[in-house]
């Protein structure tokens, strides 16, 4: 068990009597994962609710002909709660949780959950409303797949990660962007050429510096 003072910033915290205050404190866990690790699978143990210190998970699935669809990543200070599936009902479907930045995170066991929740609907609501969230993500990110253009889709990527990361220079590789947005890895270095030769971006190995943002940015509209 380690430090787990973060979790008093939960919205449902204040709702919670000192007893169930103390059982949470008591019986939560901080872990700390590698970038690469399988921390659940549909159908395998129900680890429990994550919240995010630092690092990144992905969540995805994979198709009938093999080929990884991420659903969604979360960041620092979002909470996992795909990996506690077994008290949600809503999540029928088979999905993988993969660390794709080394990661710490408290882990509040899903036993614990399941004992708070039968006692407080406050704490019901807020797993509720994190699992529609993440839902809504779901759904964009089939929108984008089904309805978006693969060149649109690679170019609001990168903007996004230029964003996020307030620098031009992305550190991924061909394959990597391919798994992130469900689509071959031949059609992304395709595309990546394309953008070169229009002087948006240069290549180098595992990585990508964007050159014109601007022009790169209209490609998203």
């Amino acid at each position: 068990m380690g430090d787990c003072e973060f979790l008093k910033t939960l919205s449902f915290w204040d709702k919670l009597s000192k007893e169930e205050k103390d059982y949470i404190l008591n019986n939560c866990f901080f872990k700390k994962y590698e970038k690469g690790t399988i921390i659940s699978r549909s159908g395998e143990e129900c680890l429990g609710m994550f919240i995010i210190k630092s690092g990144q998970i992905r969540i995805y699935m994979i198709s009938e002909e093999g080929r990884e669809i991420t659903l969604f990543r979360l960041n620092p200070g979002d909470i996992c709660v795909f990996s506690a599936s077994c008290l949600l009902e809503s999540i029928t479907f088979e999905v993988i949780i993969e660390i794709a930045e080394k990661m710490e995170a408290y882990l509040i066991p899903s036993s614990v959950l399941n004992n708070i929740v039968k006692k407080n609907p406050y704490v019901e609501l807020f797993l509720a409303k994190i699992t529609n969230k993440r839902f809504s993500d779901v759904m964009w990110t089939m929108q984008q797949i089904l309805f978006m253009s693969v060149d649109k889709r690679i170019a609001v990527f990168l903007c996004n990660e230029y964003k996020k990361q307030n620098k031009s220079t992305i550190i991924y590789t061909h394959d990597e962007i391919a798994r992130l947005i469900g689509t071959a890895r031949e059609v992304v270095t395709r595309v990546l050429k394309y953008f070169v030769a229009e002087n948006i971006i240069k290549l180098s190995r595992g990585k990508i510096e964007i050159t014109n943002i601007e022009k790169l940015e209209s490609f998203c509209d």
